[in-house]
């Protein structure tokens, strides 16, 4: 495939790395607004920017009829809008706060978890996650998922909130710290114990391989989707 990249930083060029090595083309790497011209035909974009262009450069790209994989957190307010584009355009569109395979794989085992626990009145729920200190939206779009999962299944919380869980309210540690790629845990205490279930990261190759797997996915698709099912899950 030709593979056009948008945001150009770190996952960009571990993106460009894999996808060479799986035989695509990578025929743009942008750090500026995509265009018609710029983006040199692509068959697909994988989108890895910054919070306040990504919703710009995804537009962009939606209305030149090109296939955008977005893993840009922090812009969600505007997710909606985005989907309806895709769709006016005859294309399509995958957001992933996560393309980990093992993060998606911990994104089943949570909701499997949340279920089990939600008439367990005795524990409490609370989540942390753990980022490099470059990271600039806090908690990360992992960790709003995880959220999320929990609320489909447990009907005492219906929002997050920074910091410690109250009432209705979930509650998420966001822990900005060195080089850490991301570390993910959910915690359910008692007054006599706790269970956790926990996801490391070593490094983002995995991010940046779901991606790339996400892209040779997508081709020829039309609609909106997500790593869900990308990896039938």
């Amino acid at each position: 495939m030709k593979i056009a990249l948008v945001g150009y930083g770190k996952m960009g060029k571990i993106i460009d790395e894999i996808a060479t090595k799986r035989g695509h083309e990578v025929v743009a790497r942008l750090k500026e607004t995509p265009t018609a011209e710029n983006l040199n035909n692509p068959d697909v974009v994988i989108e890895f920017s910054l919070p306040e262009v990504a919703y710009n450069n995804i537009k962009a790209c939606l209305e030149n009829q090109i296939p955008v994989i977005s893993g840009t957190t922090g812009w969600l307010d505007k997710k909606e809008e985005i989907e309806k584009i895709a769709v006016q355009n005859n294309t399509a569109f995958l957001y992933g706060s996560n393309f980990s395979l093992g993060v998606n794989l911990f994104f089943a085992l949570n909701e499997k978890l949340a279920d089990l626990m939600k008439n367990v009145d005795e524990y409490s729920c609370q989540l942390e996650e753990i980022h490099h200190v470059h990271k600039l939206d806090a908690p990360s779009g992992t960790a709003i998922s995880i959220a999320e999962g929990i609320f489909k299944h447990n009907p005492k919380f219906n929002a997050w909130k920074l910091e410690e869980t109250q009432g209705d309210q979930l509650g998420i540690f966001a822990v900005r710290e060195d080089e850490v790629p991301g570390t993910h845990s959910v915690f359910y205490r008692s007054e006599v114990d706790e269970i956790e279930i926990k996801h490391t990261a070593f490094n983002r190759n995995g991010f940046a391989l779901g991606a790339v797997v996400a892209a040779e996915w997508i081709k020829d698709k039309k609609g909106n989707f997500t790593m869900k099912d990308v990896l039938g899950l």
